[in-house]
């Protein structure tokens, strides 16, 4: 069998597992058929088992692959995916399937197939038949978790334990389909922070209801929807779409996104993200600069109880939100701040509840791992994109004290993540692990340029000081 169909095959496999948020049953399953895969296939060392894990989170997955060497690289990914349903797929989403598009040539279409199960089920071939023809002389640690699409908790929680389950390592690469839409690759070095929750109104003292009532009171009894609207407006002006406040990237940053947008285009981009236009006006420099020096405020969803309750004042009102900060803000003030606005007398009712949060990091250009990503895109033809910090979040704060670099990475194309019809092409899943395997030949002894072993990120761990507990 190919090393393709083999990916295919257990593609498959994996895509039938509806392992979504809030399915912890089905995610417990796929946790322990991982487990067992990677000690069958991979000879991997169970560190924390999946049957140990007893609380109400995914468990996570750690094995360990000891090839008796001093150095370690850390695999870490997810097998959570977004929930999804028939309508408008080409196959079922939890099926999965290979259609052949014109456009793209064959491609394989189920939900996770770019997000990330798809990359997950390529690396794991691709590490079975380097691991047998013993292409690879340092020691692998793989962490699979199943809560990354909702911030990470049990992930973060794990690595906060001291002694640390993973030992200082070379390098954290998060392996990904990093070809988006097509495009160039990026090379994140940095991940903004994250800091999810709900802003709630209920009737009460203030006025509004205490059960809902008929649109007919609206002229004398205060609706909870309004008062919601009103505090959003108070902590993110809707004229401004949710940006709190903006910063001007450092000297280092600059010099990054100077290179970066004399070969980005905002149009291809616009055509990625299915926009027709920014919100901001400017050259594409100083456009990259506002996209990665704003902390927003996000919006998921607005409710109001009772749901579908047209012709009622309800008696409240909620939304689900997120604070989206970038590397070099104070995530613990701008929260404050709005939860300083919320308690004021014409916000009272209100009430902001914050789930989970991590803070955004970055780290050095030169650190290890970085230039074998980069090298490994030259090699196969791409010019990579070099972002001082990515847009979107990633726990990688969690990760400071494993490796001086906390890297997504990986040649290939996919497409429609969270969306009908998520695919990755077969020739995508090919180059993923041609670049895969020319990132991990890197770290071997025999390797051009050998990376030096250290002891951990001491000088992003100290900018981020103690902030390994959940908040």
């Amino acid at each position: 069998m190919s090393r393709l169909d083999a990916t295919l095959d257990l593609l498959s496999e994996l895509t039938r597992f509806p392992s979504v948020a809030g399915q912890l049953d089905v995610q417990r399953e796929l946790a322990t058929w991982l487990e067992q895969w990677l000690v069958t296939h991979l000879k991997a060392k169970i560190i924390t088992t999946v049957a140990s894990q007893t609380d109400d989170a995914p468990p996570l997955v750690h094995v360990r692959i000891d090839n008796h060497s001093d150095k370690t690289v850390v695999l870490y990914n997810m097998y959570d995916v977004m929930p999804a349903d028939d309508a408008g797929w080409q196959v079922s989403p939890f099926v999965g399937g290979v259609r052949e598009w014109d456009d793209l040539g064959a491609v394989f279409i189920g939900r996770g197939a770019e997000n990330n199960k798809g990359p997950v089920a390529a690396l794991l071939i691709l590490l079975r038949d380097m691991q047998q023809q013993q292409q690879l002389d340092f020691n692998i640690e793989i962490l699979l978790e199943g809560e990354e699409e909702v911030g990470s908790g049990a992930l973060r929680r794990y690595l906060a334990q001291q002694p640390c389950p993973i030992a200082p390592a070379e390098a954290v690469l998060f392996p990904s389909l990093c070809e988006y839409g097509g495009g160039a690759p990026r090379v994140y070095l940095g991940f903004t922070g994250l800091a999810s929750g709900r802003l709630s109104v209920s009737g009460g003292d203030w006025g509004g209801p205490s059960s809902a009532i008929h649109a007919s009171n609206a002229g004398w009894i205060a609706n909870p929807a309004w008062r919601l609207v009103d505090a959003l407006q108070a902590i993110a002006p809707a004229a401004h779409s949710g940006v709190l406040a903006r910063s001007t990237p450092d000297d280092e940053a600059n010099a990054l996104l100077a290179t970066l947008a004399e070969q980005f285009s905002i149009n291809d981009e616009l055509r990625f993200r299915r926009s027709q236009r920014l919100m901001i006006e400017g050259d594409t420099l100083s456009c990259l600069q506002t996209l990665l020096g704003s902390a927003v405020l996000t919006l998921a969803e607005l409710h109001s109880d009772p749901p579908g309750g047209r012709g009622v004042i309800p008696f409240r009102a909620s939304a689900e939100l997120a604070f989206r900060i970038p590397p070099g803000f104070d995530q613990n003030a701008m929260i404050a701040s709005a939860q300083q606005r919320l308690a004021q007398d014409d916000l009272t009712g209100c009430e902001l509840e914050l789930f989970d949060r991590y803070p955004g990091v970055r780290f050095s250009r030169s650190a290890s791992g970085v230039d074998a990503l980069i090298n490994s895109y030259h090699a196969l033809g791409a010019a990579p994109q070099i972002w001082p910090w990515a847009p979107g979040c990633a726990p990688a704060y969690a990760f400071a004290h494993v490796a001086p670099a906390f890297l997504i990475g990986g040649l290939g194309h996919g497409g429609n993540a969270h969306a009908v019809n998520e695919f990755v092409t077969l020739n995508g899943l090919e180059r993923f692990q041609q670049s895969m395997s020319l990132w991990l030949t890197a770290f071997n002894d025999s390797a051009i340029g050998r990376v030096a072993p250290h002891q951990g990120n001491t000088a992003v761990h100290n900018k981020i000081g103690n902030k390994n507990e959940i908040s």
